[in-house]
């Protein structure tokens, strides 16, 4: 089975201009309306059942042959079903693409469009699947029951902190990988366009302090990543200042990230956090007042990625930075989770990885960066999602880590 992209305007799709079922109110006159018109995706054969000798071998009796075998021997399901090839998008619609909590049927359509990304780019096919609770248990128990059928979960727009109980407990559950890509997907493109801005001004990561606005699934995991690949200093801000460890109301997810963060021992507010600081990186929204941006230290790189509005404008940014970055397609530099996620489970469900590790991760971001290692300029440090070089440079050494780190199952 397939994801397959129907043109809305097909008659067998229904017309975006006949106004909708009859006595359903009339749609707005809006591209964005005429495009999503019965979905974005469907389910297509891959083999014929022209006959009753093609249904025969498609379904019965020929099918009980392929049961019977893979009941006798569990692991043929990836041979002979499409489980090694599709993944599960699963979201509770609370955190929903800069729309918040929105409710699962509202997010569907985001969910289908990251289906149909997942196809496009990574040739990964993919499911979305919306869940009408938000108790992180029952999100959990739904999973894993539905997860013989699939052979990766990405955990998708799930609001923190329950985002990083649900994923530690199916990965603790589950022997496929389990990737939250909100977190994840943006630690490792962040890191990918860090390591090129680095290259370009003939800098080291280590010596690299580093200021995060936003302590949600991106900041933590961001924040995390970034130490593990050897940034010097991160320090990360949330509503109220700097965390570190003199505060007293942290949630747990943040105590942890105290004593992992902030060696530089700051505290207040963001603003004075900046004072001298190599890097910015923004994933919460709100407005940086130019003068913080401006005591950033020489040559600084500012990757502010709130979207549609980042909290740092691109042109007050270039006054003060070397690189800018941010997550909007109409600037340069756009910090794009496309970039890394159709790769990792591509990887990941080549060499049927039993779960996703941090040195994948590091070797997907690794090559990430290497696309335009050699085209290096302030205005590309990051390759173009459209850039066709990526998912198989991504693919190739997602699955060469994850045999090097023995998740690899083939």
């Amino acid at each position: 089975m397939a994801a397959e992209i129907v043109n809305p305007r097909s008659d067998e799709r229904g017309s975006d201009t006949d106004g909708g079922m009859e006595g359903a109110p009339a749609e707005p006159f809006d591209p964005a309306f005429a495009l999503h018109r019965g979905g974005k995706m469907a389910v297509q054969a891959t083999v014929p059942v022209r006959d009753k000798d093609d249904l025969s071998l498609a379904y019965t009796p020929g099918v009980a042959k392929v049961c019977s075998a893979i009941a006798e021997q569990p692991e043929l399901v990836h041979d002979y079903t499409w489980k090694s090839q599709v993944v599960a998008v699963v979201t509770d619609g609370t955190a929903v693409l800069g729309l918040g909590d929105i409710g699962p049927e509202a997010s569907l359509p985001v969910m289908e469009g990251k289906a149909i990304l997942f196809k496009q780019f990574g040739g990964v096919d993919a499911v979305p699947i919306a869940l009408a609770t938000t108790d992180a248990d029952e999100i959990v128990e739904t999973v894993v029951r539905l997860a013989p059928s699939f052979g990766g979960v990405n955990l998708e727009d799930i609001s923190a902190p329950r985002c990083f109980e649900i994923e530690r407990k199916l990965q603790e559950r589950l022997d496929i990988p389990v990737f939250h890509d909100d977190q994840h997907g943006t630690a490792v493109v962040t890191l990918a366009a860090l390591r090129n801005a680095a290259r370009l001004t003939g800098r080291n990561l280590g010596d690299l302090r580093t200021v995060i606005s936003g302590a949600g699934a991106a900041g933590v995991a961001i924040a995390k990543f970034l130490l593990a690949a050897g940034v010097g200093d991160v320090a990360v801000s949330d509503r109220k200042g700097i965390v570190s460890r003199d505060r007293e109301d942290l949630t747990p997810v943040k105590r942890e990230l105290a004593e992992l963060t902030n060696k530089a021992g700051l505290s207040g507010s963001l603003e004075s956090a900046l004072a001298g600081a190599d890097v910015f990186i923004g994933v919460s929204g709100g407005t940086v007042p130019e003068a913080a941006v401006a005591s950033m230290a020489p040559g600084a790189f500012v990757f502010a990625m709130a979207n549609p509005t980042p909290e740092i404008h691109p042109d007050i940014a270039h006054k003060y930075a070397a690189v800018v970055a941010t997550g909007r397609s109409d600037f340069p530099n756009q910090i794009n989770n496309v970039l890394a996620f159709p790769g990792i489970f591509a990887g990941a469900l080549q060499v049927r990885a039993s779960r996703i590790t941090e040195g994948m991760k590091i070797a997907a971001a690794d090559a990430l960066a290497d696309v335009v290692a050699d085209e290096l300029s302030a205005d590309r440090v990051i390759p173009s999602p459209f850039d066709e070089r990526v998912a198989p440079a991504v693919t190739a050494a997602v699955a060469a880590a994850a045999r090097a780190e023995g998740v690899a199952r083939r």
